[in-house]
Parts: structure tokens; sequence; C-alpha cells
């Protein structure tokens, strides 16, 4: 472990980036997300090219008028008047939505970020994990998970591909049904004080102690 980096230095690092991508993405961080976007790609840049149609307020307005009208028969097929000159004053009604509008805008949380953002933030991870591996000089090509895995679980090759590939499907599942993984919870949501992601960390990290407890002392 004298090539790590002490745990105090790890939380420094960790907390710098996590507060640096909040202030300067207004969103939060997370691995899982990130992935799950990538992997669903096609979906998402339809999702994001379809967001590029109504950034203007008025346009997506004027759709949503179209498409209730469209549905319920009411005959609202006319677009929303355009906004009055300089000078002259709106409508009653106008004046009436305009504000509330104004209102939901500013409170209405930023969309997730974009594809290319988050397939950078993927292979930025990796990129960034090879470069540590071989500027330390602990770069090595294996097909197993070290003397530490065959110690505690097994040294069997088919074995150790059916937990692993059992234990990631169960990650995954647990990340979807806990709506985000450790790095999203625990680092961003517990960071904001969110009480679902105290409690999902709470659940991650208690559950691996209890696992880890059972296969050192029981197992």
């Amino acid at each position: 472990m004298s090539g790590y980096w002490p745990w105090w230095a790890g939380a420094a690092g960790l907390a710098l980036i996590t507060v640096n991508y909040a202030l300067t993405t207004e969103r939060s961080f997370g691995v899982s997300s990130a992935w799950d976007r990538v992997l669903h790609w096609r979906r998402e840049r339809h999702l994001e090219q379809m967001d590029e149609e109504f950034t203007d307020e008025r346009a997506l307005a004027d759709a949503l008028a179209a498409a209730t009208a469209e549905h319920f028969g009411t005959g609202l097929t006319t677009p929303a008047a355009p906004p009055a000159p300089y000078g002259t004053s709106a409508s009653p009604l106008e004046a009436d939505v305009e504000p509330a509008v104004r209102e939901d805008a500013a409170v209405t949380s930023p969309g997730p970020a974009p594809l290319v953002t988050q397939a950078a933030l993927l292979v930025s991870i990796f990129i960034g994990g090879l470069i540590a591996a071989v500027t330390s000089g602990r770069f090595r090509l294996r097909l197993d998970m070290g003397p530490g895995f065959r110690n505690v679980v097994t040294a069997n090759p088919t074995t150790m591909i059916i937990l692993l590939f059992a234990g990631g499907v169960l990650v995954g599942f647990g990340t979807r049904l806990a709506g985000g993984c450790s790095s999203g919870h625990g680092l961003n949501g517990c960071g904001r004080l969110r009480p679902v992601s105290l409690v999902a960390t709470a659940v991650f990290f208690g559950t691996a102690v209890a696992v880890s407890f059972l296969l050192w002392k029981v197992i």
C-alpha cells in the first residue's frame, strides 16, 4: 500500500473533483448514469435532438398548444401571439401567464450532461487509471483478479468468470434500483445532504462490510 496516496490526499482529491464538477456543470457527478447513456447512445442522441428543437420557449409553447388541440379537439391550433412591440402593454392573459413561466424556468434543474461529455468522462477514467498504473510501474496485463481473489474466492477460471458476471449483474441491478452508484450517491448526494443518497450510501457500505465479514471471518 506504500505506492498509494494517503487517505486524506485521496479524500481531498475526490472532494475537489466533485465540487469542481458541480460548480462548472450544475449537475451531479455519476458514473453509472454515464455508462447507461453511452450504451444507449442512439436513444440519448434522439432525445438531445428533440431538446434542441424546443430550446425556444415560444416554439415549445406553440407545439404544446398544437398537440393539446389535436388531442382534445378544442380548436386551439393557432400559434400564440408574438411578443408585444416595445412600449406597448401585453394582453391581460399574457401578463398573467408569462411571470409564471419565468418562475418555472428559474427553478427547473438542468438536464443531463451532453452525451459527448459523459463519453469523455468514461474514456478519461480509463486513461487516468492507465497513466497511474504505468507511471507507478505496476502496469501488467493479467487474466485473473490477483492472489487476493484466488485465496479468498476461487482460483478456478470458469468459476471466477461466472461469479464476476453474476456480481456485475447484481451491481447493475442494485445501481438502477437505488437510482445511482457509490460515486453519485456517496460523493455528490451525501455532499449535498440528500436524504436518499445518505440512505443509499449507508446501504452500500453496510452491505460491503457485512459481506467482507462473512468472507474473512465465516466462510
